[in-house]
């Protein structure tokens, strides 16, 4: 069974008086831990695709399966319940809470969910040690480096030991040596904990790194390629 399938999937935007097609006829299914980019032209659809499958958005028809489970039918709260079980997301922009540290920014999923302040405060701490980072944690975001942010939005994201990370342009806002250093450890933790990756981008370096390549373009699947990561 496919950790995500999409079937015949069509997303619509009204603009004033226009229909705008972001997405048309996507059918699509990804296996658990596979490390897969959604890449194309800017307004080809990526992100609306992206927020599809992380339950951010629905589709004006057709259907999306997590884990077997039709969410398409599931009410707003419980599609969020479900995307903090399930889903890790990290962003281009890093979303994180200025007011927060580090590491109250990592322990928030947890909190959200419910656990106990001693047992988010221990994971995340584990979270930013395991990711070379716990020497920062009293440190707000505007102390941090890019690299240093989006090691904080990575460890947010795999905090509640999701089964998918969607990251839409991980690797956008980084220099090269830093967006390398991201890639390389996003492909361990893929490799070590099996967690299935679904990546946005325009980043060669990050093409050059997955396992399989979805082309889109005007809101299509033209390509699905599966290739040997460098």
């Amino acid at each position: 069974m496919s950790l995500i399938e999409l079937r015949q999937i069509y997303k619509y935007y009204n603009l004033g008086e226009t229909r705008i097609a972001a997405l048309k006829d996507i059918n699509l299914a990804v296996q658990k831990s596979e490390f897969v980019a959604i890449w194309g032209p800017s307004g080809s659809g990526k992100s609306t695709l992206c927020n599809l499958i992380g339950l951010l958005d629905t589709p004006t028809s057709g259907r999306v399966f997590l884990d077997g489970q039709d969410v398409t039918i599931l009410s707003d709260d419980a599609c969020s319940e479900v995307r903090n079980k399930a889903i890790g997301f990290i962003f281009q922009s890093f979303n994180l809470l200025p007011v927060l540290s580090a590491l109250e920014n990592v322990m928030l999923p947890l909190q959200i969910r419910g656990e106990g302040l001693l047992r988010a405060k221990e994971k995340a701490i584990q979270c930013l040690t395991d990711l070379g980072i716990a020497e920062y944690s009293a440190h707000r975001p505007h102390r941090l480096s890019g690299g240093q942010q989006q090691r904080v939005a990575i460890a947010r994201a795999l905090i509640t030991d999701p089964v998918l990370v969607i990251a839409d342009e991980p690797t956008a806002n980084l220099d090269s040596e830093t967006a390398l250093m991201i890639i390389d450890l996003m492909q361990q933790l893929n490799l070590q904990s099996g967690t299935t990756f679904i990546f946005s981008t325009h980043d060669q370096r990050l093409l050059a790194r997955v396992n399989r390549q979805l082309l889109l373009r005007d809101g299509t699947i033209i390509e699905d390629k599966t290739v040997s990561a460098l």
